[in-house]
């Protein structure tokens, strides 16, 4: 797959599919493998464009600090790089704090969007969840990290059902860990992330997505952003934990498919 030199670094990005422009943009992780469940069904559809950002998988891994903002130059640069002047977008997570970014900065770059299990400003519990998983990974190492991570991206009875497949995906994460410098620069930038006050300004279609058992990003902060986002739709899904794309693919795929069908210009 095919790499570009955006803002002084290699980036990884992949395009799949054919159809209305479709960016994926990924959490905390980075990589464009989180939309792997996802892609045969958006790309019977969209032309789909997915990335490594900055410092993670197969793009380059700068130790230097990072933000939103950075992360969300990037998109544009990337898009200019492809030639692409406007598109579609599903941020997740961090992604979709990204997404906000975008909204705010570059409007007329954003056909309409999709903020999945995000949220518009740090806060008590939020920090309090990157605390702890600071100190798993100061004290007990990357290994621990990944494990751990697997408890704050999935719901419970999914861990129970899929054990041996999680397992693997943790003992894959760790072994393709960004350096500590990097993992900790991409969690300051989202603990320095607060949208809110300007999310007033955004005309873009958005749909809010979050799952009812969404641990790291509870329900409360996609209520925070669809109140915030005039004329945005709120979809409160029953199960599917800060993953749910990849927990009920179906029903997420449905989701925002039918979501784009209606929205966009």
């Amino acid at each position: 797959m095919p790499s570009a030199r955006i803002n002084g670094i290699d980036l990884h990005y992949e395009i799949h599919g054919s159809g209305p422009l479709l960016y994926l943009i990924s959490g905390l992780g980075g990589s464009a493998r989180f939309w792997e469940p996802n892609l045969a069904a958006l790309t019977r559809d969209y032309t789909v464009v997915l990335h490594d950002q900055r410092g993670t998988d197969r793009s380059e891994r700068p130790e230097t600090a990072y933000s939103v903002e950075m992360l969300a130059d990037d998109v544009v640069a990337l898009m200019d790089h492809l030639g692409h002047t406007r598109a579609r977008f599903i941020g997740h997570s961090t992604g979709g704090a990204i997404c906000q970014v975008l909204a705010t900065k570059s409007p007329a770059r954003v056909e309409a969007m999709v903020l999945y299990a995000s949220w518009p400003a740090t806060d008590a519990h939020f920090r309090w969840c990157f605390k702890m998983r600071r100190n798993v990974l100061d004290g007990a190492g990357r290994d621990a990290y990944a494990h751990g991570n697997i408890l704050f991206m999935y719901p419970a009875w999914y861990v129970q059902d899929n054990a041996e497949a999680l397992e693997a995906e943790a003992h894959g994460a760790a072994e393709m860990a960004q350096p500590y410098a990097v993992v900790t620069a991409r969690i300051d930038a989202i603990l320095a992330f607060d949208w809110l006050e300007h999310l007033t300004e955004v005309k873009t279609p958005t749909l809010v997505v979050c799952a009812a058992d969404d641990i790291l990003t509870p329900p409360y902060q996609s209520r925070r952003l669809a109140h915030a986002i005039a004329g945005s739709r709120l979809e409160v899904l029953e199960t599917g934990g800060h993953s749910c794309s990849r927990v009920v693919p179906e029903q997420f795929n449905a989701l925002v498919g039918d979501f784009f069908a209606t929205s966009s210009a």
